[in-house]
């Protein structure tokens, strides 16, 4: 194992508060002047195929490391109530559209969606895919927790058609384990990822975090080589972001054990050498695939793409949200759903699209989203060619790139006129690069996560 250490140069980048870049403009512009009647507008002109994502907000038992919209039922008839609500926004979204929908990705996250029975799962896919026209070559994915699934629920996995699922592994380490409120054997995860094969789930993907409490660069060294000792089809390797102002069961976590930037950079810089020894390929920031993988297939292929559930190869651009607080996308702008259950039902089952806030987006919104996501995807970008492709002077965005001197200086991208490429060594502060072209940033208040 060999320490690295955060260089003298990055340091005071990698403490930077910024935005994930998962959407442009980011959700901190949403705002409550875009509602309903946006969403109908936008919906009904929406070409090409869709997305769907599908948010669950129930668990077992609450992490203390979570960030999610998420909450511990206390019995099934919460669920079975918020499921009811469900099937009716189904219906609502569906109408929106006025024609035919075809789909060709469903997501699943939360919370926990294998919080729902069996039946109540195969039972909501069979909806989705008569009201949305699910093509029979999706991808169907599924966020799952490995300590409640039971074979009842992979075999409702296989009946549905579910292709891939990502597993919240976290950390092995069971110190971390009990400093998060997660206990989750090694064995525990094997044997998932073992019936989830056998039920014809041909993608598997796990989720690593550093800088969790009580977490150092050989606990990570060990989580990374255990996790690729099961091969993954993917693995992301997040930063834990301590955010006990928004998350208010992160003060669970005491700060004095977390670790400092040199610590967190220490940490990531082990699973990355330890998967890309195992013969992972890098994609974008924070995750990793093995080849044949479609994320490669796209990265190779310029087509990688962004959005708020991570890397994909998803090219809809329409994204349909359907629950509590989820987020959707159009065209024209994005939308979020109410943000709490009660508002969120009474919307629906008054027969409204339950949208509460958003943002549309101008013509140079978007240019601005795509040189951030080529950024964020391929760490490199041409803003000259995307200038003129979304029909602006080369120019255009000739400030922004001025802004990039002092990140030039100190070795976290090069420019060579108007194109931009952020090194191998710095790829973990590619979000302060991004940042440079995002003109809403210097204003807003509110307080994100660290680079690094």
């Amino acid at each position: 194992m060999t320490r690295s250490s955060i260089p003298a140069a990055f340091l005071e980048y990698a403490q930077r508060n910024l935005p994930r870049y998962t959407s442009y403009p980011t959700a901190v512009a949403f705002h409550d002047q875009v509602g309903e009647a946006d969403a109908r507008s936008w919906a009904e002109a929406a070409e090409g195929p869709l997305s769907l994502y599908v948010h669950i907000p129930f668990c077992d038992q609450l992490c203390w490391y979570c960030g999610c919209n998420t909450t511990v039922p206390n019995g099934y008839g919460r669920i079975a109530r918020y499921l009811e609500t469900l099937h009716q926004e189904i219906d609502l979204w569906a109408a929106a559209l006025g024609k035919p929908p075809r789909t060709a990705h469903l997501h699943f996250g939360g919370g926990s969606p294998n919080a729902l029975s069996a039946d109540d799962f195969e039972a909501l896919v069979s909806h989705l895919r008569s009201a949305f026209g699910v093509e029979a070559d999706a991808e169907v994915a599924v966020e799952l927790d490995p300590r409640s699934l039971d074979r009842d629920f992979l075999a409702a996995l296989a009946r549905s058609g579910v292709n891939r699922a990502s597993l919240g592994v976290q950390t092995f380490d069971p110190i971390v384990q009990a400093k998060i409120n997660r206990i989750q054997p090694f064995d525990q995860i094997a044997e998932g990822v073992a019936g989830l094969r056998r039920a014809g789930v041909t993608g598997v993907n796990f989720d690593l975090i550093y800088g969790l409490p009580g977490q150092d660069e050989a606990s990570m060294w060990r989580t990374a080589a255990l996790a690729a000792e099961l091969r993954p089809d993917r693995v992301s390797v997040f930063g834990y972001a301590h955010v006990p102002w928004f998350a208010k069961h992160q003060k669970m976590i005491r700060t004095e054990d977390l670790a400092g930037p040199h610590g967190r950079w220490s940490q990531a810089e082990a699973a990355d050498a330890v998967l890309i020894s195992a013969g992972y390929q890098r994609i974008g920031l924070d995750h990793y695939a093995l080849p044949g993988d479609s994320l490669c297939q796209a990265l190779l292929e310029g087509r990688l793409k962004r959005n708020f559930q991570g890397y994909t190869a998803d090219a809809a651009d329409t994204l349909i949200p359907l629950g509590v607080s989820a987020i959707g996308a159009f065209a024209q702008g994005f939308v979020q759903a109410a943000r709490t259950t009660d508002a969120w039902a009474a919307a629906v089952q008054g027969g409204h699209l339950p949208i509460q806030r958003g943002v549309a987006t101008s013509a140079e919104d978007r240019l601005r989203a795509a040189v951030i996501e080529r950024l964020m995807c391929d760490l490199e970008v041409d803003v000259g060619a995307l200038c003129r492709a979304f029909g602006y002077a080369e120019s255009w965005l000739d400030p922004a790139l001025a802004g990039l001197s002092a990140l030039q200086a100190d070795g976290l991208c090069h420019r060579q006129g108007r194109r931009v490429r952020v090194g191998a060594d710095a790829r973990r502060l590619v979000r302060v690069v991004a940042a440079a072209f995002d003109a809403a940033l210097s204003t807003e208040t509110v307080r994100h996560a660290q680079a690094v």
